[in-house]
């Protein structure tokens, strides 16, 4: 345990790094600025991690404050195994992100660093806090820093992209908000541990759920409102894609861990069978729209929807797992996989998008069918993407596999036809990725501008070596994760295994 605030210092340190950063006007000096700053937050979050007692109940690291006390709204935080270890991506990926796009933008750089920052601090509030009103108030901000990465630095159609994510985002929000105040008035607290013991008719459960749901399943995204995905990587920069696939995907997943299930467990349960089936249907359908992709961040921006398609089934088949057939043991295995999908998917997205960064930034072009023979003249680049490539299809001793398999797991002890619907991802994912590499890597040079191409320079290698690292580290060796979260998760699976109804 710590007796320093080192959540807060996790939360203000890159949001007050980067607004001083606002007022560096040289580039070069912003850029090392905003990785100074980057830094010292994932160095500060590893004490998350050395200081973290598994063995202890409940949160850690907590800190509480009165802010609004006329509302009872305070600045509440605390962290469990599931929040360390979404925090630490958080802060990892936040400062590859930066070193990879380092010279990606030469306008308004300050500007550019500095919203990477603010939405830094703001997702590692997301995922400390233990109020409410302050969780929603965080879910809110990262979206200016996000709306302005694509809207001022993205492609051609940046305006459109960011316009739509913002308004899919803030409209389920909204809805967010009225459940809340809602359980305010019904409780009198945005406590969460509160509002995890407050009893709640049917109909109530019912209405807070599907508020929640939209909420949350604009973030994931799930189908059918993933369409601001694919428009919001195409548009955004590197760094950008990177951010909103390894980590702001995540918060979605993470609602539904904090909020669906302990808050509304009935209706959960009710409408349990939507999620699963609109999961499955992203898993299926979803890879199969990759395949006729022509754009390299379009067809990976599907792939990550039919992936995060795992993280709601394995949430969901927990839900089912635990209440009908009361098997805590397969419910905590679904909820532990959809928390290493989580993980995973943020070291392989972030990794694909930094691959597509990479080549980006020598031809500028992200059609496919403008590649073909890269191996023969970014050998060790075609080396790195294959690991990467090879992990989003979902091999054997990759982290792309174990998430996947343990939520395939889970899915067999409650019905084999769901497992076997979610199976097929391991050869439709298979098809789009093999036959993307294949566009893109293999063959003859045909294209002049492919021939001058010069392989990854120390700055890249650092980047993709990382990423790489966490891949096979989390694929062949999961234990460490697992251990960390199982607590919260064995927590989570009997809180959701009794009924709230009034």
């Amino acid at each position: 345990m710590s007796n320093w605030p080192l959540l807060s210092v996790l939360i203000w340190l890159p949001i007050i790094g980067g607004a001083l950063i606002l007022a560096i006007r040289d580039a070069q000096t912003a850029r090392w600025a905003s990785l100074g700053v980057a830094v010292l937050t994932f160095v500060a979050s590893l004490s998350l991690l050395s200081g973290y007692n598994a063995g202890i109940d409940g949160l850690q690291f907590v800190e509480t404050h009165a802010w609004i006390p006329a509302y009872k709204i305070g600045y509440n935080l605390g962290v469990d195994g599931i929040a360390v270890a979404l925090i630490l991506l958080t802060t990892l990926v936040s400062v590859l992100a930066l070193i990879g796009a380092w010279s990606a933008i030469d306008k308004r750089v300050n500007q550019y660093v500095a919203a990477f920052l603010i939405l830094e601090g703001v997702t590692v509030g997301i995922f400390s806090a233990t109020d409410a009103m302050l969780f929603y108030v965080f879910f809110e901000a990262m979206l200016i820093p996000m709306f302005l990465i694509i809207g001022v630095w993205g492609g051609p159609r940046r305006i459109y992209a960011a316009l739509k994510f913002f308004l899919y985002t803030f409209l389920g929000s909204v809805l967010m908000l009225v459940a809340l105040i809602y359980l305010y008035m019904k409780g009198g607290s945005f406590q969460l541990a509160d509002l995890y013991a407050l009893p709640l008719s049917a109909k109530e459960q019912t209405w807070i759920f599907f508020a929640f749901l939209i909420a949350f399943a604009v973030k994931v995204p799930m189908f059918p409102v993933h369409t601001w995905l694919p428009d919001a990587h195409v548009e955004a920069p590197t760094a950008g894609s990177v951010i909103l696939a390894a980590i702001a995907l995540k918060i979605g997943g993470y609602g539904f861990l904090r909020f669906n299930l302990p808050i509304v467990p009935d209706a959960s349960q009710e409408w349990a069978w939507l999620v699963i089936a609109l999961s499955l249907i992203a898993v299926i359908y979803v890879g199969l729209v990759a395949l006729v992709q022509d754009d390299m961040k379009k067809l990976i921006a599907y792939s990550s929807i039919a992936h995060m398609g795992f993280v709601t089934l394995g949430t969901f088949i927990a839900l089912w797992l635990v209440r009908e057939a009361g098997n805590a043991d397969a419910a905590r295995l679904g909820l532990q996989g959809a928390m290493v999908q989580m993980i995973s998917h943020g070291f392989v997205s972030g990794a694909m998008f930094s691959s597509v960064g990479v080549l980006y930034d020598r031809m500028h072009s992200r059609r496919i069918a403008d590649y073909g023979g890269v191996v023969n003249v970014m050998p060790w680049f075609a080396t790195f993407a294959m690991l990467f490539f090879m992990a989003n299809a979902g091999l054997p001793g990759t982290s792309g596999f174990v998430g996947e398999f343990m939520v395939i797991l889970a899915a067999f002890q409650r019905n084999p036809w769901i497992a076997l619907g979610a199976a097929t991802t391991l050869i439709i994912g298979a098809a789009y990725t093999l036959w993307l590499y294949k566009r893109i890597f293999f063959g003859e040079v045909a294209n002049s501008h492919v021939a001058e191409l010069k392989d990854i320079n120390g700055r890249e290698w650092l980047v993709l070596g990382v990423f790489a690292i966490g891949v096979l580290a989390l694929g062949i060796y999961p234990k460490p994760l697992t251990d960390l979260m199982e607590p919260s998760i064995a927590k989570l699976a009997m809180q959701i295994a009794s009924s709230k109804l009034l």
